[in-house]
């Protein structure tokens, strides 16, 4: 077997151990500025505070402490971590996101897979897969804090492992482990022609066993619920969204589609689920029937929109229609601009990284769309 040229993999490689030195040696000389003004705050600091239902954790020197209340949260010394997602944040982990990228890509050579766009319909189960078990850490919270009929059925640290950004880390690993597996049955058996089918089926089983195990809380716990309309109005809606924008893009915006054939459609499909989730649970979350009034987004960027929306348009306005609805049109904007970049021409010249935008485009909605969409209907 022959591989290709490992000078750009060499150049990936070296340029990741710069970044991991320099935090790992910028963190033992600067212990209190580099890991707990950075590191800590806006990335580890989040999901301890969230792991342990607190409202803040404070730094307090490397002795960390757990706070329980805004007022002691805002009188904490030191860097304070909040659970939840900053800028600072975000931008890293899109910084991350790149950078992993590059990597699977040259994982993707060296395995001679996704060299076609079908990948991205098998890999779907998993990325609606990620954001369910987000809601199983959602429910273990919601357990600990309102719950009568039973107690948080992981405890921290294990609860780690599905908060952002770990969780990244452990669905990486479980749809490596399903790709590996299914590429193996491929090429081994007569069963199936590709390795597509049995990769989607196994992100299917595990995706209907993570939602059977919440439905299985749901009848036993009185902390989380089942409320069916959050998920029939967010699907409902963001097909026919996804149905309009597409058919128009299609007549008038050719360009725009034909770069991802179908593929487009279903990247479009899973940021229409995150904007029309956000809209249904932000907006009218306690006119459906959410137990705790509205949900609250754990996003930057949603905070923006609904003061610009605010700023924009008056109260009385507003107060009929909501304030988080131009979310979905900054989504389908955002994606149609993103496709237009995907024409036939880049296909046929990198393949595989076509596939694997594709895949990391599709995931950045419909994965945070997915969870807000499930904790809705769940009622936690």
């Amino acid at each position: 077997m022959t591989f290709p040229d490992t000078t750009a993999e060499r150049a990936w490689t070296a340029a990741v151990g710069c970044v991991v030195v320099a935090l790992v040696g910028g963190a033992v000389v600067f212990p209190d500025t580099v890991y707990g003004g950075f590191v800590w705050q806006y990335f580890w600091g989040p999901v301890v505070a969230d792991a342990q239902g607190a409202h803040c954790a404070a730094w307090n020197g490397g002795a960390v402490e757990l706070l329980a209340t805004k007022g002691a949260c805002a009188g904490a010394g030191g860097p304070v971590a909040f659970p939840g997602y900053t800028l600072v944040s975000e931008v890293g982990y899109a910084a991350t996101l790149l950078g992993a990228l590059v990597g699977v890509h040259f994982l993707l050579e060296r395995l001679r897979i996704a060299d076609s766009l079908a990948l991205v319909y098998a890999l779907t189960p998993f990325v609606l897969l990620g954001g369910v078990v987000r809601v199983v850490e959602d429910a273990n919270n919601a357990a600990e804090l309102f719950g009568t009929t039973g107690q948080p059925f992981l405890s921290y640290p294990a609860n780690t492992l599905i908060i952002s950004p770990v969780i990244y880390v452990v669905m990486f690993a479980v749809t490596l482990v399903a790709v590996v597996a299914a590429i193996a049955v491929a090429r081994r058996t007569d069963a199936v022609e590709t390795y597509h089918r049995p990769l989607a089926g196994i992100g299917c089983v595990l995706l209907a066993a993570t939602l059977l195990g919440l439905g299985v809380l749901a009848a036993s716990h009185d902390y989380i619920t089942f409320i069916p309309v959050f998920t029939v109005l967010t699907l409902g809606g963001a097909t026919v969204i996804t149905a309009v924008t597409w058919a128009a893009a299609r007549r008038w915006l050719p360009s725009v589609t034909s770069g991802t054939e179908t593929v487009g459609a279903v990247v479009l499909w899973g940021h229409a689920i995150d904007g029309v989730a956000n809209v249904v649970g932000l907006d009218w979350g306690a006119e459906l029937g959410y137990p705790r009034g509205d949900l609250i987004s754990k996003h930057p960027l949603n905070a923006y929109i609904v003061d610009a929306t605010n700023a924009v348009l008056p109260q009385s306005v507003t107060h009929l229609i909501g304030d988080t609805w131009p979310f979905i049109l900054l989504k389908v904007v955002a994606v149609l601009f993103v496709l237009s970049l995907f024409n036939e021409e880049l296909r046929a010249d990198a393949p595989r990284y076509t596939t694997l935008m594709l895949v990391a485009v599709l995931a950045v909605g419909l994965g945070p769309g997915t969870r807000d969409m499930i904790r809705a209907t769940f009622g936690i």
